[in-house]
């Protein structure tokens, strides 16, 4: 979606990926911000050694995230949550199975792996809250089906966790976003004037804050509780009474554009 969601799901990435590590249960060999020495070598570094991995700039695994896994899932054109979930799928265990689940999630074949036109129309269509749990079980139940389960496991399954916690949360504040959007859409759709708040604001506040100097000039100046009671309740009736004309013209203004 937005670049924000990109940002937010590569910030949470890197945390999990973590720095340099070269472990032997790996398969990948050398890995540097979850960059493996194979990647490294086809984005940055044609004949990157294990020490050029070590050296590895975070810009540089910014970019190759941004290529190999956003864009080539077509992050940017999936809905909120679900983005992040395709992604971090992406990252975790390859784009071609990330792609395969993600249609077959759909209902669609997944002879392919490709994020096509048909298959962002499909998540368009489809509940995100859903499309997003459903992503995120299958990736779980492959995870616990490899042979590296035992190794890893406790962190690809707090991983995935995480991630899925994530996802709902924008997927939630998305749909949210638009059902606020549709009804202010509805209303202002009737010919309603818009609330002019500031000026509501501003000439209340004036009169508030003229009122406020008059009685700290008055308290300098020696006049009594009794005199500055006065000019509070006086302030006070003008503020009631500013706020009342402003009401009156909304009115008016709304009866006339009805």
């Amino acid at each position: 979606m937005a670049k924000a969601t990109y940002d937010e799901a590569l910030r949470r990435l890197l945390l999990h990926e973590g720095g340099y590590t070269d472990h032997p249960s790996d398969p990948g060999g050398p890995t540097n911000f979850g960059i493996t020495i194979h990647d490294y070598r086809k984005y940055a570094k044609p004949k990157a050694t294990a020490a050029d991995v070590k050296a590895m700039r975070l810009d540089e695994a910014k970019a190759i995230y941004r290529a190999k896994y956003w864009d080539a899932q077509r992050c940017d054109d999936l809905p909120a949550g679900v983005d992040d979930a395709v992604f971090d799928y992406g990252v975790n265990s390859g784009i071609g199975r990330s792609g395969k689940v993600l249609r077959r999630c759909l209902e669609l074949p997944d002879n392919a792996s490709v994020v096509s036109e048909a298959v962002i129309a499909a998540a368009r269509r489809a509940d995100a809250g859903r499309l997003i749990n459903a992503i995120c079980d299958e990736r779980l139940r492959f995870l616990k089906s490899l042979r590296t389960w035992p190794v890893f496991g406790k962190g690809w399954g707090r991983r995935v966790a995480e991630v899925k916690a994530s996802a709902l949360q924008q997927a939630g504040r998305s749909q949210a976003t638009r059902l606020v959007a549709g009804r202010d859409g509805e209303r202002s759709g009737k010919g309603v004037v818009p609330v002019a708040r500031t000026a509501q604001q501003g000439s209340a506040g004036a009169i508030a804050a003229t009122g406020a100097v008059a009685a700290q000039q008055a308290h300098a100046a020696g006049i009594d509780a009794l005199g500055l009671v006065v000019i509070l309740a006086v302030t006070l009736a003008a503020v009631v009474a500013a706020y009342g004309v402003w009401q009156w013209r909304q009115r008016q203004q709304q009866e006339a554009a009805a």
